[in-house]
């Protein structure tokens, strides 16, 4: 459309293009009887059409002379009325061609057309989305009269807000095709059972993109049969929306789909997944493949890249990779050489060939026999096997010295935990012990003193001590306000609170009372971060 206008502008001056737009206003609006509205935005919406109507006059004459030169062609050549509208719904020109009515020339004579299409208009449907919808699904402007009013309707049942099914039906207008979709619906199932918001996924659609909803709900499916649990999932989507909706879902199956080319068994990716939730974030899933590349590109054979893989899934999905052959100038090395220092360190790709340089807890480990050993022995005392898959995976898991993490854990037992409830913690969430002794305490305070709630409220949900300062001071100072003014139940679940999506947060924790919103805003701007 931009290119149209362009071009519009080159040829003609700006007054003769105003008075085109008048003059086909005019002739919609008076002679053909269309609407003030419909005739002002196809007038002002359909440039290319408007270039072509003034190359039929004199354009050398003045601008009022080319208005009554206009008028004049006008009332003896009727035009096509379906190019300027298809034009003014955001069809380019190459694309008018195959979809005008043939033997057709005034909108009016196609009146079915013309009905679903103000259907639509009064809906809230943007015109401009509209083309999109008459070239994908033209169906839907040839239904009866109520018809296309009560489908829309249908999805208003399904619980989703008028503004996401605007949304919804101009990103995927097949929608309206047929009976409800009833894939759509048990993607939203499934979504609401990770309580997720109805309109949730109508904040992530785009027009720009087609919605495979079988595959969608596969991804679901396939992540539950991985063995996430609800909190799993439900903070994966709510971090990481991009991974279930752009795409479809797809990226995760194309992922499985080359590790398990390279060797590995189900069963064996279902554990890497499981014991690496994060690792189906779109960011690491986008390194995942581009170091799966890296090595096939040096040749380097598929067990060996599975044995990568297996070990050190966290450093891959982590760290971008250079390309092979910028690695290999800088070494001064061929591909086999590089594939060589590998096979021999597979720890060498991260420092070699990341765009960033890292220190991890794993490399550093690697480098300091003494410190892994310390590690090694905190974890034995866990209760891992000494040289097992898990005490591999757990060295990875577990930031910090084995001093460290035993004055950590200790933390949780002096606070009141028992010995064998902390090991469950911890197993359930490394991540609790790669926090400072400091945090770990102020978090527990803040559960105690502040919440009022018993220390074994972790015991049910131990991703608690992974959230935060700021959202856990923040939300729990939201929910003790509206627990004081008796608008809110006095014991809420720490998951409640905490794991639900921000825009959930604020629609049953900040828009129930009329000094909510105030009240939140001083709250976040005045609470301490961690």
């Amino acid at each position: 459309m931009s290119q149209h206008n362009h071009q519009f502008h080159s040829r003609f001056s700006r007054l003769a293009k105003n008075e085109a737009q008048h003059v086909l206003f005019d002739y919609l609006h008076c002679t053909r009887s269309f609407s003030s509205m419909d005739a002002e935005h196809i007038s002002k919406n359909s440039p290319h059409f408007l270039q072509n109507l003034l190359s039929k006059v004199d354009t050398n004459n003045t601008d009022k002379q080319v208005a009554r030169s206009l008028t004049k062609f006008l009332r003896f050549n009727p035009i096509n009325e379906f190019e300027p509208f298809f034009e003014s719904l955001g069809l380019s020109p190459s694309e008018l061609s195959v979809l005008l009515p043939r033997h057709l020339m005034f909108l009016s004579d196609d009146h079915v057309m013309l009905g679903n299409f103000h259907v639509l208009c009064n809906y809230g449907i943007p015109r401009s989305k509209m083309g999109k919808m008459y070239k994908e699904a033209k169906e839907i402007f040839g239904y009866d009269y109520g018809i296309l009013a009560l489908k829309l309707q249908a999805y208003e049942k399904l619980g989703l807000s008028k503004p996401t099914v605007i949304k919804l039906i101009s990103c995927c207008p097949s929608l309206l095709i047929g009976s409800v979709n009833c894939e759509f619906v048990k993607v939203l199932e499934r979504l609401k059972e990770l309580r997720f918001e109805n309109d949730w996924i109508g904040g992530y659609l785009s027009g720009k993109s087609t919605y495979n909803w079988n595959r969608m709900l596969d991804t679901v499916i396939f992540l539950d049969k991985v063995g996430y649990s609800e909190e799993q999932m439900c903070y994966l989507f709510d971090t990481n929306p991009a991974l279930l909706v752009e795409g479809s879902g797809k990226k995760v199956n194309v992922l499985f789909g080359r590790i398990l080319k390279l060797g590995l068994k189900m069963n064996e990716i279902y554990s890497l997944f499981i014991q690496n939730p994060t690792i189906l974030s779109v960011k690491c899933i986008k390194n995942l493949l581009r170091a799966v590349d890296f090595l096939l590109e040096i040749e380097m054979g598929t067990e060996y890249i599975a044995s990568i893989i297996s070990n050190h899934i966290q450093l891959l999905g982590s760290c971008t990779l250079k390309g092979p052959k910028t690695v290999c100038r800088d070494l001064k090395v061929g591909r086999d050489g590089l594939c060589q220092i590998i096979k021999e360190d597979p720890l060498k790709l991260f420092n070699l060939a990341s765009k960033l340089k890292i220190k991890s807890s794993e490399q550093a480990s690697s480098q300091d026999p003494s410190k892994h050993q310390e590690k090694t022995t905190f974890l034995l005392r866990l209760g891992y096997m000494e040289n097992s898959n898990e005490m591999t995976k757990a060295l990875k898991q577990f930031r910090g010295r084995g001093d460290q993490l035993q004055e950590r854990f200790d933390c949780l037992v002096q606070a009141g935990l028992d010995c064998n409830t902390v090991t469950n913690i911890v197993k359930q969430a490394p991540m609790v012990l790669n926090q400072t002794k400091d945090v770990i305490e102020k978090k527990i305070d803040c559960l105690r003193n502040y919440l009022a709630y018993p220390l074994e409220s972790v015991v049910a949900f131990p991703a608690y001590l992974c959230y935060d300062m700021e959202r856990i001071s923040q939300r729990f100072s939201m929910y003790v306000w509206l627990r004081e003014r008796g608008a809110a139940k006095p014991t809420l679940s720490l998951s409640t609170l905490l794991a639900c999506s921000d825009a959930r947060f604020v629609r049953y924790f900040v828009d129930v009372h009329p000094e909510d919103p105030d009240m939140w805003e001083k709250i976040k701007n005045h609470s301490p971060s961690s």
